[in-house]
Parts: C-alpha cells; sequence; structure tokens
C-alpha cells in the first residue's frame, strides 16, 4: 500500500515538471514571435523624413561648410522639431553658420546648436575657448587685394619707418609680429558664399589675450599687412614667431635690382633738406632760429 502512494505521488510529480516545461516553452515561443514581429515591423516602418546631419564630427567653433552636411533619413513617425529638413534648407544655405556645440558624424542639427550669421553670438560661438577676436584695418594693398577669406590663417607684418639720428638718412624695417593666426571674419561677413572678390575694409583675427594687447600696440606704431598662408601648412593655432625676423630697406636694397640697388642707396646718402627752425629769435629788426649764427 505504501509503496503504491509513493508511485502515484512520483507519477503525479512527474506530470507537474513535464507540465511546467511545456508552459514555459510555449511562453517563450510567444516572446520570440512577438519581438520578431516588432523587429519587422521596425524594418518596415517609413523613411519618408530626411534631416540635415553633420557628415564627419565638427567641433565647437567649426565655421561650417557645404561638404560637411549630409541628408539622412529620418522615420517618419519621428519628431522633426527643431532640426533642419529637407522642406526648410539646404546644406548650402547653413554653409558660413557655426557650431556653438560640439557635433558627432551623423548628429542631426538643430536651430539651438547652429549660430547663424547675423545673429548677437555669431563671433563669440566662432572664437576658440580662451581666445580674442581683434580686428585691424586693411586695405586693396595689406589686405592681399581681397583673397583673403574667413578660415583663411595668415602672418602679420608691421612696416614702419625711424628717424635717422644726428641727420641721418630715414630708415624702414619690416618684421613679422604674429604668425599662423586664423581669419574670423572679413569686414563684418564670416562667410563668403558668393566665393567673390571683395576689397576688405578689416579683417578680424583670432589671437590669444596676449597677442590681442600686441596687435593693439603694433597697429600705432606702422602699417599691418596681412601675409597668407598656404591651405598646406599644418594650423597649429596662433603663434609667436619662433624667432623675431626684421628686414632693413638695407636688406632690400642687397637683394634689389642693380639699378633699383643703386637709387635706393644714392637715395641713402642724399644729404637731407635742413628743418624749419623750431624757436625764432626777434633781436631790433633781426630774426633768427635757435642755434643759427647771428
Amino acid at each position: 500500500m505504501l509503496s503504491t502512494r509513493r508511485l502515484l505521488l512520483l507519477g503525479l510529480a512527474l506530470l507537474l515538471s513535464a507540465a511546467t516545461v511545456l508552459v514555459t516553452q510555449h511562453w517563450l515561443q510567444g516572446q520570440l514571435r512577438q519581438a520578431q514581429l516588432s523587429a519587422r515591423a521596425k524594418t518596415a516602418a517609413p523613411m519618408t523624413s530626411r534631416v540635415l546631419v553633420a557628415a564627419q564630427p565638427l567641433p565647437a567653433g567649426t565655421i561650417l561648410k557645404a561638404a560637411q552636411l549630409r541628408w539622412q533619413a529620418w522615420p517618419a513617425e519621428a519628431s522633426t522639431a527643431g532640426y533642419y529638413t529637407g522642406a526648410a534648407t539646404s546644406p548650402e544655405q547653413l554653409a558660413g553658420a557655426v557650431v556653438r556645440t560640439e557635433l558627432t558624424a551623423g548628429e542631426p542639427l538643430s536651430a539651438a546648436r547652429v549660430v547663424q550669421p547675423g545673429d548677437r553670438s555669431f563671433l563669440a560661438a566662432v572664437l576658440k575657448p580662451g581666445y580674442r577676436g581683434v580686428t585691424v584695418n586693411v586695405s586693396v594693398s595689406t589686405g592681399v587685394a581681397g583673397f583673403v577669406f574667413p578660415g583663411d590663417r595668415v602672418d602679420l607684418i608691421l612696416s614702419r619707418g625711424f628717424d635717422g639720428g644726428a641727420g641721418g638718412p630715414r630708415r624702414f624695417v619690416s618684421e613679422t609680429v604674429l604668425s599662423d593666426v586664423r581669419v574670423v571674419g572679413i569686414d563684418q561677413r564670416a562667410a563668403n558664399e558668393k566665393k567673390d572678390v571683395v576689397i576688405p575694409q578689416s579683417a578680424t583675427l583670432e589671437v590669444t589675450p596676449k597677442q590681442a594687447e600686441i596687435l593693439t600696440l603694433v597697429s600705432e606704431l606702422g602699417k599691418l599687412s596681412l601675409s597668407l598662408r598656404s591651405l598646406a601648412t599644418p594650423a597649429d593655432g596662433p603663434s609667436l614667431p619662433a624667432a623675431p625676423t626684421h628686414t632693413w630697406d638695407s636688406d632690400a636694397t642687397q637683394i634689389a635690382p642693380p639699378h633699383l640697388a643703386a637709387a635706393a642707396a644714392h637715395a641713402s646718402r642724399a644729404p637731407r633738406p635742413a628743418a624749419a627752425p623750431a624757436v625764432v629769435v626777434i633781436r631790433g629788426g633781426q630774426a633768427s632760429g635757435a642755434g643759427t649764427a647771428q
């Protein structure tokens, strides 16, 4: 009798175990089937929208170019609020805008993360952290005839003259005062979408605080000229020349053609006209300059 009861209990336990296994397998198969159906539905979701995304990593302060942007398909049911869509803009229209915060490749652009030219905070967004924007006056000769555009890098050359001591001839010297400086604006433009050549009247440069002081000072000493650097030059940021270079007028005559060198040498030896007396002394009916014979 006892053994029969044990067999019944054992058989009942086996039946319950088998039923549990079958129920569990059925539930798992149902969950797997539901997951597969959801994945297929997502895959088949219509991609009728498209948004403008970064084609490459874009650090903060990057002046956008059309080639740095691309279109990307976007699910129709997903929100595009704040993004640039195909119906509203194009990569060419965003050329010249500035990235306010860093964008990774494939990340959508939004109005909150891009500063448009003309916005009040545009220049502040262009500058790298810790740098300053300083504007210098240029002309057709000092501004490379209008061939300098925002994003180019330049050297700044100062040219000035000195009065010769003891009646000597006036001397001239030029020197590179800043090297490899990024141009962030020409006149009040931070981009030139039409790529037209316009004679600028001013150039805004990105410099360190110390270089801003140097630039402000040397602009009062003489004439500043921009020297355009090649695009192939590594852009490591603004820096002072490793060794200051100077070119005197006498150095220029050594490399000039013979007839020009001779003319320059003759001009340097020519006596300067006597300066008008600074003080006039009147004695009786005679007038004489200070220091002249009576």
